[in-house]
């Protein structure tokens, strides 16, 4: 598998990321390998609390987040997907599947970084993968936080918002990621922080992961990874640890997807649900300190 990769000066400098990078080696499903890049802040004994961003993010997004966490006491691991970040990016868009993200996930976490005892934040395709996960390994797991995220399976119709931005992404000329971040938020970005999201993609050969990404979502009953995810949502259905759900208010790709958490996951009970105001599809961005702090909450009432 052809792969580019990031040169180091791309993420040298940029707002609020100053923290020490890490690699593991995951085997690319061809005979080859692909390293994958992850932030380990806080005390290394401490259980994790496993942060996973989605698309066309990077582990940038989580740099409000990772602060108050460590502060709290937690150790925190923030991973970029293959194709994302500091991460390898395999160079052609048919080298991304859905089934191969999981499994390059799955190696990084379980085989390689051996995690247990997590606490999972997942958001948009951070949900998509990381809950496969959970779902496939809950024994791995000791607490869930979705937001703006779903598990689709193509059985029901997607919303328009997105179908249109899976058609944007399908055809656009460019592709300007850190514009399409800020078109996400509800705060306006300056534009080193933009910046910092174009970061890990100089030119288009590095840009398949984001720009294939949108289409391997399950938007028909056929589509490859439909039967996955039909068999994760049957794991999720016996999930009985603590599942709290906290989308924010002015997302309108994920608007209405947490009822199906609350309707689906019986670790969902008696827990403090909450809404983000003031969050758009990127609530990290855009209310990075709340999100942490719903977090640091729900760790202290479920320990």
């Amino acid at each position: 598998m052809d792969a580019v990769r990031t040169p180091d000066d791309r993420f040298e400098h940029l707002p609020g990321w100053d923290f020490e990078p890490r690699y593991v080696e995951v085997d690319d499903g061809e005979g080859g390998s692909l390293r994958v890049h992850y932030v380990d802040e806080g005390p290394g004994d401490a259980a994790p609390v496993l942060l996973l961003h989605g698309e066309p993010s990077w582990g940038f997004l989580y740099r409000h987040m990772i602060p108050p966490l460590v502060a709290a006491g937690h150790r925190v691991i923030v991973p970029d997907l293959v194709g994302f970040g500091r991460s390898d990016k395999p160079a052609r868009q048919g080298d991304h599947t859905y089934a191969r993200h999981v499994e390059w996930m799955r190696q990084a976490l379980f085989d390689r970084l051996d995690l247990t005892g997590i606490t999972f934040f997942g958001q948009d395709w951070g949900g998509l993968i990381g809950l496969r996960l959970v779902a496939e390994h809950p024994e791995r797991y000791a607490r869930v936080v979705v937001a703006n995220t779903g598990l689709s399976t193509g059985d029901r119709p997607m919303g328009d918002a997105f179908l249109a931005w899976q058609e944007f992404a399908r055809t656009t000329e460019v592709f300007p990621v850190g514009a399409i971040i800020d078109g996400g938020c509800t705060t306006a970005l300056t534009p080193e922080v933009i910046a910092g999201y174009d970061a890990p993609f100089p030119d288009d050969t590095y840009l398949a992961g984001p720009r294939v990404m949108p289409s391997l979502v399950p938007t028909g009953p056929d589509d490859p990874a439909s039967a996955a995810n039909r068999a994760a949502w049957d794991s999720l259905r016996q999930f009985d640890k603590p599942f709290l759900v906290a989308f924010s208010d002015s997302d309108p790709i994920t608007r209405g997807g947490d009822r199906v958490f609350h309707r689906e996951v019986p670790g969902t009970a008696g827990q403090a649900h909450t809404t983000i105001e003031g969050g758009g599809h990127f609530l990290q961005e855009d209310r990075g300190p709340e999100v942490a702090a719903v977090l640091i909450g729900f760790i202290e009432a479920t320990a």
